[in-house]
């Protein structure tokens, strides 16, 4: 059954974000924060924080999350326009049995990509599998700070409660690696592992003040330790259309360093 998660208390986000801590009269005009729980999908056992402050377009994003894949990438997006919702926990969504719920089951949930969540560069659902400009999770750890823009169909969904925070990459099978039997629903060649969700939060209106203006242009986190980016998603173009160009050219700078 669906699983719509309950957001953090104030105590939860101050704790998770202290320079979030702060006056509403401190937080720059016009703009409006959002905040989201993140929560285990796939019995991952990741789980974290996200908080968003949009000023126009203008998106300033911080994640906290832990639980995850050591030493792997982990694709992070906004996804949009669905029920602006999760998955549960468990395998009730998953409708083949395959032991995974995968992208496509629980996309009924949170929709396609409307953002992608990359330390530098891009962010647009182009760079949805750019496996080399997301977040490797140190100590299964990812921190995360960027302010980027977003598009008008990004910011409706903030407003309509449709957007949602989605983390992939699990590690199912405790190999410490993305392996397994189970081939991923987006390209036959990869594990499933490489790009299940592994954790998920609706974003609503924070119950606080907003995030402090500006932020790390270029992004705060680290691309080190990704000696599992071949098998992450190089091939998984199926999960947004658009990526297969930003698939490709990452293929051929990897045969061009072979």
């Amino acid at each position: 059954m669906r699983k719509a998660f309950a957001l953090p208390t104030v105590a939860i986000a101050a704790a998770a974000f202290p320079l979030m801590a702060m006056s509403t009269a401190s937080a720059h005009e016009g703009s409006t924060s959002y905040q989201a729980t993140l929560n285990s999908v796939n019995a991952s056992g990741a789980s974290g924080t996200g908080m968003v402050t949009l000023d126009g377009n203008t998106a300033t994003v911080m994640i906290e999350a832990k639980g995850l894949l050591a030493g792997s990438p982990h694709a992070q997006h906004f996804h949009i326009a669905a029920q602006g919702a999760c998955p549960g926990n468990g395998l009730e969504d998953d409708a083949d049995g395959d032991g995974f719920v995968s992208v496509s089951e629980a996309a009924k949930y949170y929709g396609a990509i409307g953002s992608s969540l990359t330390l530098t560069g891009d962010t647009s659902p182009d760079s949805g599998l750019a496996v080399d400009r997301f977040p490797a999770a140190e100590g299964g750890s990812v921190s995360y700070n960027r302010t980027f823009e977003v598009t008008p169909d990004v910011h409706a969904a903030f407003e309509a409660g449709t957007a949602v925070i989605v983390l992939h990459g699990v590690d199912k099978d405790g190999s410490g690696a993305y392996d397994g039997n189970v081939k991923s629903d987006l390209d036959g060649s990869l594990p499933m592992e490489a790009t299940a969700p592994a954790a998920c939060g609706p974003l609503a209106a924070a119950q606080m003040g907003t995030a402090p203006k500006g932020g790390a242009e270029t992004g705060a986190g680290s691309t080190a330790g990704t000696e599992n980016q071949a098998a992450f998603g190089i091939g998984a173009v199926a999960l947004t259309g658009a990526a297969a160009a930003g698939a490709l050219a990452y293929r051929r700078r990897q045969a061009e360093q072979a």
